[in-house]
Formats: C-alpha cells, structure tokens, sequence
C-alpha cells in the first residue's frame, strides 16, 4: 500500500473517534465565534502577523472589526508557511463554504460576511459540537467562578490555581476567595477552610481536574502553620507560593482530582508584544523541581504539559518511572507538526500506553478544535504507520485502537470521564 494510503486510512479512521477534550480557555457562555474577527484575534494570529510586520494599531479595540481582519489578512501570505495558517484555512473551508487553496486580501470582506452569517445561527454552537464530533470539553475556571448557567457536562469545569498560588497575597485576591466561601483567610488554618470550600464547589459542580500554569523557577514546598502565619503577615506571595502550591496537591488528594502542571513559561519576555503573546519558554526549567511532591503524592495524578520539545525526553523519563506522571498534549510553542511528531514518537515508543493523554485543544472558540485535532490526528497517523504497521509491530485495526486511547480512552481513564 503507497504511504500516503496508509496514513490517509488510518487519519479517517481516527477522525471517527467523538473527542473529549482534556484542557481549553473555552468561556461556556460564549463558547463560539460570533465573527471573524473572533478567529483572526486568535493570538497566534496576532502574534504571526506583528512578528512579520504589522504594526499594534489594528489590533486597538476602537478599531472595527471589519478593518482589523482586512489588515491581519492583508499580512496571511507572509506567514501561509506555518501550521496556524493551515488552521485557518481549515476553519474557512468546514464552516464557511471557502473553496481555494490561499486565502488572500480578496477574501477578506466575503469571509468576514460569510462567518457573521454563519455564526450568527441560533443553532451554531451544536453545529461545531457535531461537525468536530466534539463530546466533552474541558474548561480553565478561576476560583471564585460560580459555575453556573451552562451544561457541565458538556463544559467540564477544572478548577485553574494560578490566581490562588501566586497572587494570594494582594487584597483583591483574597476579597475576592472570602465572597466565593466565605472565609477571611490570614493563617494556615483559615487557608485550609477556604480550599476545602472551593473543592467542595467545584467538585459538586462536576469538576474533573485542577491546573495551573507554572514559571521555570518554581518548586514546589511543605510549610508548616507557623510559616504560613508569618508570611501572612508580611504579605510575602513570592513565599507563600510553594506552600500554598503543596495544599492545593493535598486537596486534590482527598478529592481525588488530577493536578495539571503547565511547566516553564517564563511571562512578558517581549515586553512590546501583542496581548497575549508576550510568554516564552525558559530552558532552565526542569522537572526535578517537581520531584518532592510527585514522591509525597503518588495518589495523585499529574498530567504535565511542557513548552519545549527539548523537555520531551524528561517528562518521558518521568513518566517512565513515576506511575503518578502522564505526559499530556502538545502545548503552545510545541504544538506544530515537526514537534508533535518527534515528541510522539518518543513517547510512544517509551511509556505506558495507558498513561499517554495525546492531546488537547487549547481553544479560546470551539471553532478551533476541530482543525487542531485535524492536524494532531494527521501526525499520530503518520507516526503509527512508520512506527508500527510498517514494521509489522501492528496491524492497522491495532494501530487505530492505539491512536484511539490516545485521543480518547486514556482521557476518560485519567480525568474519570
């Protein structure tokens, strides 16, 4: 069978699994685009199009959006190389009737018209859901979110810490945890009630797992009360971080949720970047930092995303040998092909297959899940005919039921969806 076969019989076959997407920005009451300019102020797009050229101006709010997707269109064929372009386009043929092979300035003002049309549909939001064959999808919510007035099933809560590790020590934060609970927290045991109230909540909610973002320097550590009661004094947040970081593990513990670590981004290194595209990876990062509470937790479950491709082959060794660390998707500055691949393929050929959490979108709109996944699906295809039906490791009936815990079975397993 020519190689292009293969691989092409193998991506349909996975493109029949129903997803269940482990990790998004999804808002649940604004989970679809309402424009395009909802899409092109994806901040890859942003990002893309001011690093090859195009000024900030367009991207102020007080510009209109019609104008603001003439100009980051008008800057597309300086970046139609990269992966992200290939999503784009994706996205304009699945849902908006495009039907040429670039998109050029010339399409700007048919597709912005066509996506108004498009997405302006009382039913749109289940048309994404069944054309990405979109099950579940997971949530990043801050703690104080109220959890309400959406489908939680369908919109998997997953209570995001980053705010209650880093920033507990400012005065809005900590007004804003006693409206969620209740509890004025200034000592460790107040700390305690607070954490227990917001657990409670999110798990009544239907919660399935925590995160939390984490800078390279970071390590995480156990405090005792009296070290919390000093540092509450002072209002240290740089010190009461680890600790802090160290209940949250012990919470997820005693209810028995996943503990998504995000590991290594180093915030607002390009100082004149557009919003959100300022993060950039730090090569100091490494997962020996983590190493104290992967020992002191082996209840727990920790699926680590890492920024570079060249912290691959220690959150492979980590996952090796720790039963309680699961390597999970591609994030950020990974998330192209030529990454994807050789990180794939290393994990595949090193860990547990039941441990292996393959991908995630990362969306900000649900319109985005469907070409990520596209481009994933596409990849794992290829590396299971390499890697193992050529060589005979695996017949293709076998190779699809690989591809389908990674995209699927492992996801439930992990995060007991």
């Amino acid at each position: 069978m020519p190689a292009d076969a293969l691989v092409t019989e193998l991506t349909d076959a996975l493109a029949a699994v129903p997803l269940i997407d482990p990790h998004s920005h999804i808002d649940p009451l604004k989970p679809v685009a309402k424009s395009l300019d909802d899409i092109l102020g994806y901040h890859y797009y942003t990002e893309l199009a001011h690093s090859a050229g195009m000024g900030r101006d367009p991207l102020d709010p007080a510009v209109p959006a019609r104008d603001r997707v003439r100009e980051i269109v008008r800057h597309l064929d300086r970046f139609d190389n990269t992966a992200q372009y290939g999503w784009l386009v994706d996205i304009a043929r699945t849902f908006l009737g495009f039907t040429g092979s670039r998109i050029t300035p010339a399409h700007a003002d048919r597709l912005f018209d066509a996506a108004a049309k498009t997405f302006g549909q009382a039913a749109w939001e289940q048309q994404v859901f069944r054309k990405t064959r979109l099950e579940k999808i997971f949530l990043t919510n801050e703690f104080d979110d109220p959890l309400r007035d959406f489908d939680t099933d369908r919109y998997v809560p997953c209570l995001r810490t980053d705010t209650l590790v880093f920033h507990l020590d400012r005065a809005d934060t900590r007004d804003r945890l006693y409206k969620a609970t209740g509890i004025r927290v200034g000592d460790a045991a107040s700390l305690r009630k607070a954490l227990a109230a917001l657990f409670l909540h999110f798990t009544r909610k239907g919660a399935k797992a925590c995160a939390i973002s984490l800078p390279p320097d970071f390590e995480p550590a156990h405090y005792d009360d009296e070290f919390f009661y000093e540092q509450f004094r002072f209002h240290d947040g740089r010190d009461l971080a680890p600790g802090i970081f160290w209940l949250i593990a012990e919470f997820c513990r005693e209810f028995k949720l996943p503990f998504d670590l995000m590991v290594g981004v180093n915030r607002r290194v390009y100082i004149n970047g557009v919003y959100q595209g300022q993060d950039l990876f730090d090569q100091r990062t490494s997962l020996i930092q983590y190493r104290r509470v992967f020992n002191a937790f082996p209840e727990v479950t920790f699926p680590v995303s890492v920024l570079t491709s060249g912290q691959n082959q220690e959150l492979v060794a980590y996952s090796w040998l720790f039963p309680n660390v699961v390597p999970l998707g591609h994030w950020w500055y990974s998330n192209v092909p030529a990454y994807i691949r050789q990180d794939l393929t290393e994990r595949l050929q090193a860990v547990p297959k039941t441990k292996l959490v393959g991908y995630y979108s990362d969306a900000y709109k649900l319109e985005f899940v469907l070409p990520k996944y596209a481009m994933y699906r596409r990849v794992l295809a290829g590396v299971l005919a390499d890697e193992y039906v050529r060589p005979g490791l695996l017949s293709e009936a076998d190779a699809v039921a690989l591809g389908t815990r990674l995209l699927r079975d492992n996801v439930k397993d992990v995060f007991k969806v």
